[in-house]
């Protein structure tokens, strides 16, 4: 293949907590990858701009736009390796499928070339250092979390719960799920199974959230989420909640037991 007439997909990525970090914007990204294409007389073949998603797995749309259309490019290019992967394991695999697709793979800041043994040697370690850093950062965050579910309560940002509607850090009762979670509970400690009370919600096309399907799982999780009584748990952490039950603590004592809240 002539140099010259190599096909760059430019790749630059934000997740949300580096938005407003200096030089990690998309913009400066792929201002900084166009010189780099000019420099090197590499084609532009397209650009991918992914914003707000995390680099520790491939369910992302701008990554997977751009190797859906693998036939348009012939080099990946990316100001670091951790704009593409933050999981070394994820990061192999790309490898291989670039590999056996004969497509390249560059990063300007560690400049590697990977057609070479000691290139891809230091390009994994790199990656794995890298993985290190995002699960330490994963660490910290979720013992931050466990440390403000011990000392202040409230809600630690979950999504919306069957039953609820959360906007802005408050949970109030959505007025026709409540009665699905009432049913729910009823029909259990009457002895209906979560098989059968999930085959009956799909059948009387009462939608789960979001207009799912409902499964054991689903209904497990209603079953037994101390929220349902006033309550929020975090890991093993339980504490009061500052949203309104739903069900009666004694339906839901019936089905678990006494709630054993955190001091």
């Amino acid at each position: 293949m002539d140099e010259h007439s190599v096909r760059a997909a430019l790749y630059a990525r934000v997740s949300t907590e580096e938005q407003a970090m200096e030089g990690f914007s998309l913009d400066a990204q792929l201002g900084r990858l166009r010189k780099y294409c000019s420099s090197q007389g590499w084609i532009v073949a397209d650009e991918y701009r992914e914003e707000g998603h995390s680099g520790r797995n491939i369910k992302r749309p701008e990554y997977t736009r751009m190797m859906d259309e693998s036939e348009k490019w012939d080099i990946v290019l990316v100001l670091k390796m951790d704009r593409i992967h933050r999981n070394s394991e994820n990061f192999t695999r790309m490898m291989k499928d670039l590999n056996a697709s004969n497509k390249g793979f560059c990063s300007i800041m560690e400049q590697f070339d990977t057609s070479n043994a000691m290139g891809r040697f230091v390009m994994d370690l790199i990656q794995r250092i890298a993985q290190l850093e995002s699960e330490q950062i994963g660490e910290r965050v979720k013992l931050g979390m466990e440390q403000k579910a011990r000392t202040m309560g409230g809600l630690l940002g979950f999504g919306q719960p069957y039953g609820y509607d959360y906007r802005k850090g408050v949970l109030s009762v959505n007025d026709d799920e409540v009665f699905v979670v009432r049913a729910i509970y009823r029909m259990y400690n009457k002895g209906f199974s979560m098989e059968f009370i999930a085959t009956s919600l799909n059948d009387a096309s009462i939608p789960a959230k979001k207009g799912g399907r409902w499964n054991k799982q689903s209904i497990f999780k209603i079953l037994h989420n101390p929220l349902y009584v006033g309550y929020v748990k975090w890991g093993e952490i339980v504490r009061e909640g500052d949203h309104p039950a739903i069900i009666d603590m004694d339906e839901f004592i019936t089905i678990n037991g006494p709630i054993k809240v955190n001091s």
